[in-house]
């Protein structure tokens, strides 16, 4: 009997340590900038002219970002990466942008690449306040021609910021409905909504957000279950579409066929204004 409260108390100090572990670091387990801060490449190796641009937040960071520009453009995308790497880690969908005739501005977030400052919840926050206003005030384009593309954990900023303004349309590509959820499913042997320290609540936010949304998972995701796809578009008001994709969570990307391309190319420009 006493080794096996031996063995007890320390299974107990072990997994008490695991939590604690967990609760300070889960900004190491949130984000990834580190995961190539290098640009690697820029739009004009694909062909494209952009412009380097800087965006000023309202808390002193800088964040790097290219606008990139397409012919007799019909809107702009303000795209939101995931929470690994960089710009230069998503071409493919530039290209796709560009010839679906819209304008595109990606940016990186505060840590992340060649943007200023370190990464957190409410820092990305503002962060896309920054982007938006950038976009609406200083290039003048109007917000009903503003395509919000949120890919992963920028699916979780994009329904924040659909929320709190007016843009034509939201894209949630392969995104979860919250932090602590999609933890729960990570770390099932852990109380993970009593120390989560990040919420990152897409479900909630998208309750708010009565432009077009569009949705699109795959079941063949292995970090961010097709439950949560489904979830997101089951609370998403009409008018909204879903879109089932294949591969993997770093694999399965619209861009990569182009019976995926045409079927957001409709929803897009049906939901744009003329």
């Amino acid at each position: 009997m006493k080794v096996m409260f031996n063995l007890l108390i320390v299974l107990g100090c072990g997994y008490g340590i695991v939590i604690l572990l967990i609760f300070f670091l889960q900004s190491h387990l949130i984000y990834f900038p580190h995961i190539g801060r290098e640009i690697i490449a820029t739009p004009g190796q694909i062909g494209l002219n952009y412009e380097n641009v800087e965006i000023n937040t309202e808390d002193g960071e800088t964040l790097h970002g290219w606008f990139v520009q397409a012919p007799d453009a019909v809107g702009t995308v303000l795209f939101l990466h995931g929470n690994a790497g960089n710009v230069s880690h998503r071409l493919e969908y530039l290209s796709m942008f560009h010839a679906l005739r819209l304008n595109i501005l990606i940016f990186d977030y505060r840590g992340y690449g060649q943007s200023s400052g370190t990464p957190s919840e409410v820092g990305t926050y503002v962060d896309a306040d920054a982007a938006w206003l950038y976009l609406t005030d200083m290039r003048g384009i109007e917000p009903g021609k503003v395509v919000l593309f949120g890919e992963s954990l920028g699916g979780a900023i994009a329904a924040r910021l659909a929320a709190y303004y007016s843009p034509a349309i939201l894209v949630l590509a392969s995104t979860f409905t919250s932090v602590p959820e999609l933890a729960e499913t990570i770390y099932p042997f852990l109380p993970v909504r009593w120390i989560a320290r990040f919420d990152y609540n897409t479900l909630e936010y998208l309750k708010s957000v009565t432009c077009p949304v569009f949705v699109t998972h795959s079941p063949d995701d292995e970090i961010v279950p097709f439950s949560h796809g489904q979830r997101l578009f089951h609370v998403a008001a009409e008018p909204k579409q879903f879109l089932t994709l294949s591969d993997g969570h770093n694999e399965g990307f619209i861009a990569m066929r182009d019976e995926w391309i045409d079927v957001l190319k409709t929803f897009i420009h049906n939901h744009l204004k003329p």
